[in-house]
């Protein structure tokens, strides 16, 4: 055994030894007894902050990194800037929940503090290692500003809140290959285990503008060996980034560990460029160490190519949750006003709501669906049933708190005949839905939703439906999110987005579901075949003021067959207050490359 595995081993063992019965104390009388203090929301002064998505008490948040869920215990990472509102020195900061919905903010976990990190410590992830010990994955920029990538694991394994971590001594465990940018190497993924004991994972970058997820292995988890070929890539696409890499059952909502290898599993490649999250449905072989897309679709940015969501969602993270056999998905999504609104709010950025992903029984895409326990926030539930909206009809949805609700709609369509002949085969559906708005007089649609609206319908966001046939009466169901009128603002950006969704209209009622949250909606079409997240900042600034309503601005009428939407609570958001905030020397810093200005080396208070 060679003396960096038998030093791994070892650290394991003194943990394990130190696993007391304390580590077995069921979550809620954890929660019961930490020493914590509640976050005000502030929600007159930051009417852009929300309710229920998770987001840190101030400053720059980007992407989720190493979610896990550890002895009862979910826990989200992320790239945090603890300084300021905008992009910086990044560490690791680090939340924990017992639902998915209810959080309490730690310290940060990883921070610059070695050769291998300290310039930042950026993206990475979680692999669960025999014996139940979570290990990170992540990719430092070191002294040189060259992006490697080093391993960490907890201090102590007695602590569900793994509120500590040791580093590697011996990192950086792999640096860039030969041909690829020290900038360009990035985001290793979880890792996963062959039935050889082998363990595999992916590293994203690219070699003269071609992405590609690199594929090591290890049979220690310290020596890595890249494989020749990678296990994915795509002329032209830039450094692929955030790359996951993960088995889906063909049958049943349930997910699989990311170990799984059967007949009975197919494999989602992700990757993200271009600012979209891009992903196929293949067969992976290990002897062949090789990832065949299915019906050709690969990851080349095409129109054709599948994608996670159609809207503001980016550099995504999947883990397996082993307690509900499910597979839960995280994205970053960004801010869309301007950096001086970013620095004058003190914050920016937001997770989108956890989501649930299984294969679609078609098997041609996943489906995406709010994790089950956000119904715990609901509230002041409204139904409707049987209501006709005629052609060129607004309704008003009173009841909920249209600022912050969960609605779920569905439409019944008839006349589809009617529908208008348009050629969609190759359009892109994006620019499709920026020239036949929400304005825009169709036969069947444009109907949805208007959210976050004034009174007076100068502000609104429509998520709506637009149904067309071709030449051969096939019929399509374009989803749209259009934000041109979602603010009188100057100076924001209030790009539309579209996407079609894979429903026969002649079956199938079309639904809708939206998430709204101040400054977020969520919209999940077909229930969760097609999504679209959008980012909103309305003039008014009391949320008393946001309305929701029904439209149809379709020729044709269009009946809602049922509804029902909930106002939110807020999800309820603390601070871990047991331990000591951790800190990081200004020492440490004075050797970054980054600058911090106006830092006294102690930690700054957090609060809305």
């Amino acid at each position: 055994m060679n003396k960096l595995v038998f030093s791994f081993l070892a650290v394991c063992f003194v943990v394990f030894v130190h696993d007391t019965i304390a580590g077995e104390v069921n979550g809620r009388n954890l929660k019961d007894i930490i020493s914590r203090v509640s976050i005000p929301a502030h929600k007159y002064e930051q009417p852009y902050r929300t309710g229920y998505h998770f987001q840190p008490p101030s400053n720059w948040m980007n992407d989720p990194n190493g979610p896990l869920l550890y002895k009862g215990v979910y826990h989200i990472f992320y790239q945090y800037n603890p300084y300021a509102a905008t992009f910086g020195t990044i560490v690791w900061g680090h939340a924990v929940s017992y639902d998915l919905v209810n959080w309490i903010h730690l310290d940060p976990a990883i921070y610059p503090s070695h050769e291998a990190d300290i310039n930042s410590c950026w993206s990475g992830s979680a692999t669960i290692l025999p014996g139940n010990v979570p290990v990170m994955l992540y990719t430092g920029s070191d002294s040189q500003s060259r992006q490697v990538q080093d391993l960490a694991w907890p201090k102590n394994l007695s602590d569900p809140f793994l509120r500590e971590w040791v580093k590697y001594t011996g990192n950086p465990i792999l640096t860039a290959p030969e041909g690829v940018k020290d900038d360009c190497f990035r985001d290793p993924s979880t890792a996963w285990r062959g039935h050889d004991g082998v363990w595999r994972m992916v590293v994203g970058g690219d070699r003269d503008n071609n992405g590609m997820a690199f594929m090591y292995s290890s049979t220690d988890f310290i020596n890595w060996t890249r494989y020749e070929y990678p296990l994915a890539e795509a002329d032209a696409t830039g450094t692929w980034e955030c790359p996951d890499f993960f088995p889906v059952a063909m049958n049943g909502t349930n997910g699989v560990d990311t170990s799984v290898y059967n007949g009975n599993v197919k494999h989602v490649m992700k990757t993200g460029f271009e600012g979209i999250d891009w992903y196929s449905i293949g067969t992976y072989t290990p002897d062949f160490k090789n990832f065949l897309p299915q019906n050709g679709l690969s990851l080349t940015g095409s129109i054709m190519d599948l994608r996670y969501d159609y809207g503001r969602f980016y550099a995504s993270k999947s883990f397996f949750d082993d307690v509900k056999n499910r597979r839960v998905l995280w994205a970053w999504v960004p801010e869309y006003d301007s950096q001086q609104d970013d620095i004058e709010k003190g914050w920016a950025g937001l997770q989108s709501f956890p989501r649930a992903v299984w294969l679609d029984g078609s098997g041609r895409q996943l489906i995406q669906w709010p994790v089950e326990e956000i119904e715990s926030l609901r509230e002041n539930e409204v139904r409707l049933e049987n209501k006709k909206l005629a052609s060129h009809s607004v309704f008003e949805i009173e009841g909920v708190t249209a600022a912050q609700a969960d609605v779920i709609i569905s439409f019944k369509l008839e006349n589809l005949k009617e529908a208008e002949v348009v050629d969609t085969s190759s359009v892109n559906p994006q620019t499709l839905c920026t020239e036949r708005d929400a304005s825009s007089v169709g036969a069947l649609g444009p109907f949805g939703l208007l959210a976050m609206a004034s009174n007076d319908l100068n502000e609104q966001t429509a998520i709506f439906f637009r149904v067309f046939q071709n030449q051969n009466g096939k019929y399509s169901v374009l989803m749209c999110s259009d934000l041109s009128r979602s603010t009188v603002r100057n100076s924001i950006d209030t790009t539309s987005f579209g996407t079609f969704v894979d429903i026969d209209p002649r079956y199938s009622e079309i639904s809708l579901r939206n998430l709204i949250d101040h400054s977020i909606i969520e919209s999940f079409g077909a229930e969760g075949k097609a999504c679209i997240t959008s980012r909103i900042y309305p003039k008014f600034v009391n949320y008393e003021d946001a309305h929701l309503f029904a439209f149809n601005n379709g020729t044709q009428s269009v009946n809602i067959s049922q509804m029902r939407a909930w106002s939110m609570k807020n999800a309820e958001f603390v601070m871990d207050k047991s331990v000591k905030n951790a800190k990081i020397e200004l020492k440490m810093l004075e050797t970054s490359s980054f600058k911090i200005d106006n830092w006294d080396g102690k930690p700054k208070e957090m609060v809305y």
